[in-house]
């Protein structure tokens, strides 16, 4: 399989209107969170028959694709890699693990970050110990924040809240949006599974979280209960 025939049947799947509605939603003009994101105009079900088309394409040649300036090769390749990922064995699942945690910059914008970040990262680590997430908590990279966010998803599906928690106090005061709606996210998913445990973490740091997050966390609430948060009578 050719990197240069995917490459190639991916734009003829290009809508070039569709590439300027998508370069404004996904904020890429100057100074905001996708500064000089490239999009073809290539929307999700084309790239998924493309990354089962291509899924035989070398791990190597998926990380060549991840450098790309252009937002559907990058999503093309990180698909790639996720589906390599859920075949692979130990070890092989191990170096897609470790390569992908040495192109985060690669992985730029939200969509890229919550289409892999579970799935790759996430699943590595189930059941290890999880000292990385918290070290990409504590990046100045937005991209390994969100990554070390998301990624906990993998965990809550399973039952275990801990390490969205912990990644949850280390970002509490983010000042970046796409970092509150990340943690309210993961907050929210803990509470479709406990909500006691969601609204034991609430009850603390409730009234010290920007409040996107705490939008975020308590959109499912019944009506009454969301309003006493949003107005400090808990």
């Amino acid at each position: 399989m050719k990197l240069s025939d995917l490459k190639t049947e991916l734009r003829q799947a290009a809508e070039p209107d569709d590439a300027i509605t998508l370069q404004r939603f996904f904020k890429t003009g100057k100074g905001e969170y996708g500064e000089g994101d490239i999009f073809l105009g290539v929307k999700i079900p084309p790239i998924r028959v493309l990354v089962k088309k291509y899924s035989e394409l070398s791990i190597d040649d998926a990380v060549k694709l991840l450098q790309s300036k252009i937002h559907e090769e990058r999503m093309l390749a990180l698909l790639i890699l996720v589906r390599k990922f859920k075949k692979a064995g130990d070890e092989e699942r191990k170096i897609i693990y470790q390569l992908y945690l040495a192109n985060t910059k690669k992985i730029n914008n939200w969509d890229l970050v919550d289409l892999s970040a579970p799935n790759i990262v996430g699943e590595y680590l189930l059941g290890k110990k999880y000292a990385e997430l918290i070290k990409r908590a504590k990046s100045d990279l937005l991209w390994d924040k969100r990554i070390s966010m998301i990624a906990t998803l993998t965990f809550i599906r399973k039952g275990i809240f801990e390490p969205s928690l912990v990644i949850a106090k280390i970002l509490m005061n983010d000042e970046h949006d796409l970092i509150h709606k990340a943690v309210g996210w993961m907050l929210r998913e803990i509470g479709k599974r406990d909500l006691e445990a969601e609204e034991e973490f609430l009850r603390i740091y409730y009234k010290q979280m920007p409040r996107t997050m705490l939008r975020y966390a308590i959109e499912k609430f019944q009506e009454n209960k969301r309003q006493d948060y949003l107005k400090g009578r808990i």
